[in-house]
């Protein structure tokens, strides 16, 4: 039977990438060697990081200007090197409080500066994207969350904040075209749709850097980074590898703009069927609902043992939610197919017509 993950990360991969890092792990370009026996400064790995970084700048469209690295502790440890690199001594940033995540973010941020949170929704259950006010001109940044997994919510389309941004876009980058511009800092953990856990990319504008007038240690400081070709320690060598591989499927079924249409459709699917099917609601506003991640829960709770067995045995992985929320989540990520959506609109049709 075939599986439909719709789990929230780690992420679903194409599974040419999954038959090729599969490959590699026994024997990494006809060298004898497994790709993670060899030296991260072969030029077998070096080749395959310089074509990661380099398909980043393409897919996404980064400026010149833009350097892209592949680092370890995920967009967690982003949350302070954020700050640490764009965040002055005694100043001030502004954080969009949208989500868990978001969150933690500010509590970070917190240990450097002044943090104005300008807008939040935690009072309704992180239910929506919040309004918020414009940052003032004392403000580096805006931080946001572009997507948020727990809750599924999203940022319609990139901010208007009058100031530099900064982002994780841990769960939707690669999945819908943005004008990079405006960003001093893009950052995101690769398990969510990406490639697998291990990694985070980092993609800043370089002109950004060494303003802060503080000493940054030298893990933290992405121009360090930047000036080692992303290998100023041993690199993640597998999880970059498995994301290159991830990065060039992407480019082959036609880049960002292609994965934003497949995306769509996926989520106007479930959304329809949320909408249409009096035993479902979903949690998010509509004007905030997320293409990549669908939360929605029964209206009827008697009714849960019975969907949870149906879709189960039709093959579907992953569904439950999150704890913060309750109910189901599905997690509709680039390489997830338009029939595994189908799959879980029947199961819920199915449930209705048993009355």
């Amino acid at each position: 039977m075939k599986v439909h993950n719709f789990s929230a990360g780690p992420c679903i991969l194409p599974p040419e990438v999954l038959q090729e890092a599969s490959a590699a792990v026994n024997d990494f370009n006809g060298l004898g060697l497994s790709l993670i026996e060899i030296s991260h400064r072969s030029k077998d790995f070096v080749a395959v990081m310089e074509e990661a970084r380099a398909l980043v700048k393409e897919l996404l469209n980064l400026p010149e200007r833009f350097d892209v690295l592949f680092l370890q502790g995920g967009a967690s440890l982003g949350f302070y090197t954020a700050a640490m690199n764009l965040l002055p001594e005694g100043g001030k940033a502004a954080y969009v409080d949208s989500g868990t995540w978001s969150a933690k973010a500010i509590k970070e941020a917190k240990h450097l500066g002044t943090i104005d949170v300008v807008g939040s929704s935690k009072e309704s259950n992180y239910d929506c994207i919040p309004a918020f006010e414009a940052p003032g001109s004392d403000a580096s940044y805006l931080h946001y969350t572009s997507n948020n997994t727990i809750f599924g919510t999203q940022f319609s389309g990139t901010p208007e904040a009058g100031v530099p941004l900064v982002a994780d876009m841990s769960s939707d980058i690669f999945s819908r075209t943005f004008d990079a511009n405006p960003y001093h800092l893009i950052y995101a953990g690769a398990q969510k749709n990406m490639g697998p856990a291990g990694t985070v990319m980092y993609a800043f504008d370089r002109e950004a850097m060494g303003r802060t007038g503080r000493t940054i240690p030298s893990y933290l400081d992405l121009t360090v980074h930047a000036e080692k070709d992303s290998m100023f320690n041993t690199p993640p060598v597998f999880p970059v590898y498995v994301t290159l591989l991830t990065l060039r499927w992407m480019k082959a079924n036609g880049g960002v703009a292609a994965m934003q249409q497949r995306n769509e459709a996926k989520s106007s699917l479930i959304y329809a069927e949320i909408d249409r099917n009096p035993l479902f609601e979903g949690h998010a506003h509509v004007d905030s609902r997320s293409h990549m991640n669908a939360t929605f829960r029964l209206t009827d709770e008697t009714k849960a043992e019975r969907f949870d067995a149906l879709w189960q045995s039709a093959g579907i992985s992953g569904l439950k939610g999150h704890r913060s929320v309750g109910g189901y989540r599905a997690s509709m990520y680039n390489a997830l197919p338009l029939d595994s959506v189908q799959t879980l609109v029947d199961v819920m049709q199915a449930l209705e017509s048993e009355g």
